[in-house]
Parts: C-alpha cells; sequence; structure tokens
C-alpha cells in the first residue's frame, strides 16, 4: 500500500533523507523509529503530499506522490503531533465542518458524524465544547476526523505525545479497531512500547536512513539473548561473582548482568555460583526490549519528534 524507494530529501545543502527504503503492506501497520533529526516526519511529510521529495519513488495506493497527488489525498487520513479540531465547536459540529470540507452533502456529513462519534465512543460527549473534553477524548476526536472519509490508508505522526497511560491506551484500542478494520497504518511515534503494543513491522531510521527493519520480535532477537541481573548483598559475594562468571557486565551497584539462553543457563549460573559461595540477594530475568534495539543500532536513548 506504500512503496519508497531511495528517498531523498536536503534543506539547505544539509541531507536529511539518503536514500529510504520502505515498503507497508495493506491492512498492517509499519512504525518509523529514529532518533531526534533522523528523518521519520520529513518522511511522512513526503508521502502526504506535504513536501515534494529531492529523488526517489514514492507511491501510495498506487499512486505517485508527486505525479498523482490530488489522487493521493482522497485515499489517505493524517493526525498530526497536535490536534486539528476547534475547541470552541462541539464534537459533533467538528466533524460535520470537516465532513462538509471533504465535500460531502449535508444530510451525508451529519450521518457520517453520527457513526464516527458512536465508533470512537464520543457519542455522548457530542453536544460538549471540545474544550471540556480530555486529552484522551480530543485525540480521539482528531483520529475520527481523520476517517471522515473512510480512507484506506492513515498516517499518524506521534498520536499519543502528552496523554497519560489511560488515555494512551484507549487511542491505541482504537487503532486496533482501526486495523480490523483493514486500514493500513503508517505510525511514528516516540513512545518504544507504543511501537511493540501496535506494530505489526518496526522500521528504525537513523541518519536519514533505514538502518533495520523487522517484527519487533525478530529485531529483539537481532540486539541478543535474555539477561539475568543479579544483586548481591555484599560486595565480597559480588567481586567472587565476576570471577566465576567471566562473561558477566557490571550493572549499577552489586549487580551483575548475564546473557542466558532460557532455564538451563539461568539454572547453570545459579548453581556456579551456589558452589563459589557467592550467594545472590535478589535476581530478575529481562528480555531484550524495542529500548534495547534501538540504543545497539542508533546509539540514542532518544527518539522526540524528528523532522
Amino acid at each position: 500500500m506504500i512503496e519508497v524507494s531511495g528517498l531523498r530529501k536536503a534543506f539547505g545543502g544539509r541531507e536529511v533523507l539518503g536514500g529510504v527504503d520502505l515498503t507497508v503492506e495493506r491492512g498492517s501497520v509499519v512504525s518509523l523509529l529514529g532518533p531526534n533529526g533522523a528523518g521519520k516526519s520529513t518522511t511522512v511529510r513526503i508521502l502526504t503530499t506535504l513536501l515534494a521529495p529531492d529523488a526517489g519513488s514514492v507511491r501510495v495506493g498506487g499512486f505517485d506522490v508527486v505525479r498523482q497527488a490530488r489522487d493521493v489525498r482522497r485515499i489517505i487520513g493524517v493526525t498530526g503531533q497536535q490536534t486539528g479540531v476547534d475547541r470552541l465547536l462541539t464534537g459533533y459540529e467538528n466533524l460535520v465542518m470537516m465532513g462538509r470540507l471533504f465535500r460531502l452533502g449535508a444530510a451525508a456529513a451529519r450521518r457520517r458524524a453520527s457513526e464516527l462519534l458512536e465508533k470512537f465512543d464520543l457519542a455522548e460527549a457530542a453536544g460538549r465544547p471540545v474544550k471540556t473534553y480530555s486529552g484522551g477524548m480530543e485525540r480521539r476526536l482528531d483520529l475520527a476526523i481523520s476517517m471522515i472519509t473512510a480512507p484506506p490508508v492513515l498516517f499518524l505522526d506521534e498520536p499519543t505525545t502528552g496523554l497519560d497511560p489511560r488515555s494512551r491506551a484507549g487511542v491505541w484500542e482504537t487503532v486496533r479497531d482501526l486495523l480490523a478494520g483493514g486500514v493500513t497504518v503508517l505510525l511514528t511515534t516516540q513512545y518504544l512500547e507504543e511501537a511493540d503494543e501496535l506494530a505489526d513491522r518496526v522500521a528504525v531510521i537513523d541518519g536519514g536512513r533505514v538502518v533495520a527493519e523487522g517484527t519487533p520480535a525478530s529485531l529483539k532477537q537481532r540486539v541478543g539473548s535474555e539477561r539475568l541481573d543479579l544483586t548481591f548483598a555484599t560486595a565480597e559475594a559480588f567481586e567472587v561473582a565476576r570471577l566465576v562468571l567471566g562473561e558477566a557486565h557490571a550493572g549499577e551497584g552489586l549487580v551483575l548482568n548475564v546473557p542466558v539462553d532460557g532455564a538451563r543457563d539461568v539454572r547453570e549460573v545459579l548453581e556456579r555460583l551456589d558452589q563459589a559461595g557467592a550467594e545472590v540477594a535478589d535476581l530478575a530475568l529481562t528480555r531484550p526490549s524495542l529500548d534495547d534495539v534501538f540504543l545497539s543500532l542508533t546509539g540514542s536513548t532518544t527518539i522526540g519528534a524528528a523532522r
């Protein structure tokens, strides 16, 4: 549904995108992750016809974003980092207004507004001014607006930034409902757990290029195996364990991080420590996360709103 090949873009002689390749299959969600300045938002702006590429091929729904921009706009919905709602109008009035702007007839706009208010669990608040909505409700209304024409492709540029965990979970549930209806989604996010929760595939952008792409699970496997975090009660036990476990890495305080692969490795590590008399005060088994993937691939711990 989205095909990007050799995408390049520079501003003032500074290259922001240096040959991005990306494919998004119909009915799937792909998340773009990258540090500040990696080019995520620039990529989205090009895909949504808001910015012209310098080079490369970019097609959405089979249409070229430069030569067939009008056709692209007819099949996409966009939710940006800031909501595009009028906070003085009611939720219903916002949707009817946007329906009319999308050239729906008056009756069709009213009907579509009512349908979307029900779909996005906003029917009870339909007659209230948006300024009385919570952050999560306002974001759901923004998503509803992007679905006025039932577009098959939806671009979500950091849709839950600034929301509390409960509101964020509500937006996630809404996005899952859209996916169940066959919508194709390209998601940029500053929350790694959001990509892990929603994305079928993740593309990591760094330095204007896609440096890794795959399912969240496959990317985690690239980082390495599970890790056993061992905490020791005394400095002596810690030092003994360091000698016994040559493969371990020191963490903060009296903590050793040991790479393991399954229950057998965990049992072997604990037996070696027991035989050496290094008493373990606490332990935790940690699996690789997208945070680990991101740090490993980009050397950065900051995502933010990259341009």
